[in-house]
């Protein structure tokens, strides 16, 4: 008994030094564990992952419009042949305007069944079926908004939704380079295909666009960090420094009254009682005249202001024959004796030109030539 009690901290302490020297997990950087290594990509589902395959029969079925029906016919077999890869079973009944998909004893990747699903309601919203049946990948994604409810008023809708797609496709366009995603807008859904991160972005983008909030902010936006994303150091740092930052604009202020009320100066004062007809009439003395007086002055008065409309009126009816005041006749100036022209002198230089042939000599020169010849002839006799 003394032994095995001996024995019991021995083997305690040894336990301890074991632990102690088991080796420590080298430190890493969080920004490294978290990144993904480029190139990196998830090992794809086989049958020997799941050799048993599945326990019960899945199904999923989709209406379709009637618009659809010649197309999806057309398509229908390459539909059933994509889908036969994957163990999946696909049926068109256009009786009922709808498409079902149902898994098989055959099946083995349980997730296909939802994948197969995306496709049939892809197909419903007017997505080409080469674009529809990427979704059967590993890598890729699908999201379906629905804007109809966003706005209420109609025409509102119809404005936003073609702001979305912009002239001639070019902001649709934009959109899809940007988040390498293939987008569909067909009546009050917005149908998108691609990567999960393009995804998040262009659901972002459609609802701000139904919030009016122009696509371009959010294109710009996009840019940037398309740019940033380039930089392996600014990876694990914040870009809210670098994105920019648009102020909202309050287009339709409120109107301002023409006439402002100006609020008076509070005094704990009651106004003044108003003066009533007896107390002016005491003021100015009417109140002790006669009725005959008052009527007097109040006939007066009227003819007064007559005689004043009447002078008023005379003196619109009589600016008709005032006449109206002339500019004063501007004098031409006689010119001056420095600038005139020497008449007589350029008559001459007229007529010595006519009379002298282009290149010809002038007299002068004719005398001189004529002198030179006479000596020559003297000198060869």
């Amino acid at each position: 008994m003394a032994s095995s009690k001996q024995g019991g901290p021995a083997t305690a302490f040894r336990k301890s030094e074991f632990r102690s020297q088991k080796p420590k997990p080298e430190s890493r950087d969080e920004s490294e564990l978290l990144t993904v290594p480029d190139g990196w990509k998830e090992p794809a589902f086989s049958k020997e992952d799941n050799p048993r395959g599945l326990l019960e029969e899945s199904s999923f079925a989709t209406l379709f419009p009637k618009y659809r029906e010649a197309y999806l016919k057309e398509c229908w077999p390459l539909v059933q042949k994509a889908l036969s890869e994957h163990h999946v079973n696909a049926t068109l009944d256009l009786i009922e305007g709808s498409m079902t998909v149902c898994t098989t004893k055959k099946t083995f990747d349980p997730y296909i069944i939802i994948r197969a699903r995306d496709l049939i309601k892809l197909l419903a919203r007017s997505v080409s079926f080469e674009q529809a049946v990427r979704i059967l990948q590993d890598d890729v994604a699908c999201d379906i908004i629905k804007i109809g409810s966003l706005v209420r008023n109609k025409e509102r809708f119809v404005k936003r939704r073609q702001r979305l797609i912009g002239p001639k496709g070019s902001t649709l366009k934009a959109l899809e380079l940007l988040t390498n995603c293939y987008i569909m807008v067909q009546g009050n859904t917005v149908s998108a295909i691609g990567p999960f991160s393009g995804l998040k972005e262009v659901r972002k983008v459609v609802l701000d666009t139904m919030k009016n909030i122009h696509p371009i902010y959010n294109i710009k936006t996009l840019m940037i960090k398309r740019e940033l994303a380039k930089d392996s150091e600014l990876r694990s740092q914040s870009w809210e420094r670098f994105l920019p930052q648009f102020k909202h604009k309050n287009v339709n202020k409120r109107k301002e009254p023409k006439k402002k009320t100006v609020k008076k100066e509070y005094t704990p004062f009651p106004p003044p009682q108003p003066e009533s007809q007896i107390d002016k009439e005491l003021a100015t003395g009417e109140y002790f005249l006669k009725a005959s007086q008052k009527k007097r002055q109040k006939m007066e008065a009227i003819k007064a202001k007559q005689a004043e409309a009447l002078s008023r009126r005379q003196e619109e009816r009589n600016k008709a024959f005032i006449p109206p005041k002339e500019k004063p006749v501007v004098k031409p100036k006689e010119a001056s004796t420095e600038t005139k022209i020497d008449v007589a002198a350029i008559k001459e230089k007229v007529k010595k030109a006519k009379s002298k042939k282009l290149g010809a000599l002038t007299a002068e020169e004719v005398k001189l030539k004529m002198e030179a010849d006479e000596k020559k002839k003297k000198k060869k006799k």
